[in-house]
């Protein structure tokens, strides 16, 4: 399979990209160079976490995945517990949020915001 042909590191949904670009700009960021950055770290009732928040721009070392619009910065460390993971955004009577769809999680948390592997 060609370096074209691979599915990205993570695939982020249409819902997902425009709830990202309508809080980026809200906040007066540009779209184009700004994005969502999305990592993993130490924490949560199943040992690891998912966090999130806008930066201006990647980190050297990031890899950038981008989807309806949307730029989304992983880092390295991250990277390898998260892809080929699903970003979401689910909304409904239980409330809003960005979720987390993971293959490589053994197991998660009832919340879904952490996870083991």
């Amino acid at each position: 399979m060609s370096s074209a042909e691979t599915a990205p590191p993570v695939d982020i949904t249409e819902p997902a990209a425009e709830q990202a670009l309508d809080l980026l700009t809200g906040e007066g960021m540009d779209t184009d160079e700004a994005g969502l950055r999305l990592f993993v770290q130490q924490g949560g009732c199943a040992g690891l976490s998912y966090g999130m928040r806008f930066d201006n721009e990647p980190e050297e070392d990031d890899t950038i995945v981008e989807g309806n619009g949307l730029r989304v910065f992983v880092d390295p460390a991250s990277l390898k517990y998260i892809g080929g993971s699903v970003l979401d955004f689910e909304g409904g009577l239980q409330g809003k949020g960005f979720s987390v769809e993971n293959p490589n999680a053994e197991s998660e948390c009832g919340c879904g915001e952490s996870f083991r592997t």
